[in-house]
């Protein structure tokens, strides 16, 4: 399958663990097919090593001859937009607010305090002022209850 040789192309490129594959994307269409990767680190990636991955794997595609038809290739970091989906994007999180969304359609805005290996803990940001003594406890929240995690971007 292309999508896997893709992968294990891109393996070799990512020098030994520094960088992540978040996604990738192979979507055949009728005049080219197109390839989305995106690609991070735990202190974040730049333009410039997402382009040498894309060149380097855009002479591999054409030196095995993988795609013998027109291919885009686009190698790029995930967006604030993106939600979490690796452990080791929510521990660079640390310390950032987060909106944690529920497979039940419930939702909680908190700080990211803490990431364990079968989930996270948040201490939630209170909806509304808390009564004088009043103490918020962070909470647990299994990965297995979490249908998408975004970074919420304050501009205080």
């Amino acid at each position: 399958m292309l999508k896997d040789k893709i992968a294990e192309m891109l393996e070799p490129l990512l020098e030994n663990g520094l960088f992540f594959v978040v996604d990738l994307q192979v979507n055949v269409l009728k005049t080219r097919i197109n390839i989305t990767i995106l690609v991070d680190s735990d202190e974040g990636i730049k333009i410039e090593e997402c382009a040498k991955i894309s060149r380097k794997l855009a002479n591999g595609i054409e030196a095995q001859e993988l795609i013998p038809t027109a291919y885009n290739l686009e190698v790029s970091s995930p967006g604030i937009d993106q939600p979490l989906v690796l452990t080791r994007q929510y521990i660079k999180n640390i310390d950032r607010t987060l909106k944690v969304q529920f497979k039940d359609g419930a939702e909680k805005v908190g700080v990211l305090q803490e990431v364990k290996e079968d989930g996270i803990i948040l201490l939630e940001e209170p909806k509304k002022k808390p009564k004088k003594g009043e103490v918020i406890e962070p909470e647990f929240i299994s990965f297995l209850n979490i249908e998408k995690a975004k970074v919420q971007i304050s501009f205080k």
